[in-house]
């Protein structure tokens, strides 16, 4: 049976992976490496973990020409986004089959326009990716600025210009290969990924983001238009410190008698409503009662100790966050 549309196949119907040893039927996986393809999310991954799939599978399930055509131009385009030494013709009809589209800094001096490929005629500067200007200094593009400037503009503007300023910004470049990506600004989420060099950020601070930035005191925030200001990141993180030991007080109390009785709870109505096709449905009576009581005894044990685990590593964890990272970010 495979296991994404869950029908039954033959054996041959199964390929083999080089990168894992998960099965999936060819139809599947051939779907699923269509939509990665037209989503640009290359490399493909197995639909079941995170292995990267070994070009020769894609281009053995992928039957579509055109689509083995793009896939091999995404790995080319990531490739070359990861070295700093190269540039792409800023020229929007400059295609990328054309011969030379891409110039690289061994290719020319450092002094010198770049030229672009056969039929564009574009020629630009290798610092600054703008028209080439011989006489005159580089000027900084505003759409390729840094996004630590980008937030030290918005800081400076008053409230009303921010907010307007945010509601009109949907398209941000990449902090990693200042790629554009455009987002809906609907307060959806913000952990962005870039489908270009695979760089996870923050859609708010542009900033590339680990598993625990939007738990961080940064003002960011996982659903939001925009971050908090300053005045309310402040509060909220004094209202961490100060309120810490009631919240966890609290959370302790309740988690305490919940874990502790519901386990048995859980595990006892578990084992007593098995299905007609069960082992248990085989047993007696007096069998099923004894099975339930056993099983509710034992979990009597374990809930204890699961509960000082889970109080005895949570507590701690919580307290070293608040008065540890939520404090230092107070006295920065």
């Amino acid at each position: 049976e495979c296991p994404l549309c869950l029908l039954p196949q033959p054996p041959e119907a199964f390929p083999r992976l080089g990168c894992c040893s998960h099965r999936s039927c060819r139809a599947c996986l051939q779907q699923y490496l269509r939509l990665a393809v037209r989503e640009s999310r290359v490399p493909a991954c197995c639909p079941h973990c995170p292995a990267a799939l070994h070009p020769n599978d894609v281009h053995r399930l992928l039957p579509e020409p055109a689509l083995r055509d793009k896939y091999e131009e995404f790995l080319l385009r990531r490739l070359l986004l990861a070295d700093p030494g190269t540039r792409w013709c800023p020229a929007p009809d400059c295609s990328p089959s054309q011969a030379g589209f891409l110039i690289t800094l061994s290719c020319v001096g450092l002094g010198t326009a770049l030229p672009a490929g056969p039929g564009c005629g574009t020629e630009f500067c290798y610092h600054c990716r703008q028209p080439w200007h011989p006489d005159g200094p580089c000027a900084p593009a505003p759409s390729l600025a840094t996004p630590t400037a980008q937030l030290a503009q918005q800081e400076e503007l008053g409230n009303g210009e921010a907010l307007a300023q945010a509601e009109a910004e949907d398209i941000k470049v990449c902090p990693r290969c200042s790629a554009f990506i455009m987002k809906i600004n609907d307060g959806s989420c913000n952990r962005m990924n870039c489908t270009v060099c695979g760089c996870l950020f923050c859609w708010l601070c542009l900033r590339e983001i680990s598993d625990v930035h939007f738990l961080s005191p940064s003002g960011c925030t996982f659903w939001g238009k925009r971050p908090w200001s300053r005045t309310r990141r402040i509060l909220w993180q004094l209202g961490m410190v100060l309120g810490a030991p009631m919240v966890i007080s609290l959370a302790a109390g309740v988690a305490v008698p919940v874990i502790t009785i519901g386990i048995p709870i859980y595990m006892g109505r578990k084992v007593l409503a098995g299905g007609p096709g069960s082992r248990r449905s085989s047993l007696s009576g007096c069998q099923q009662c004894l099975s339930v009581t056993s099983s509710v005894l034992l979990s009597l044990l374990v809930s204890p100790i699961i509960t000082a685990l889970t109080v005895g590593v949570g507590v701690p964890l919580v307290l070293t966050y608040v008065y540890g990272t939520v404090v230092l970010s107070l006295c920065r």
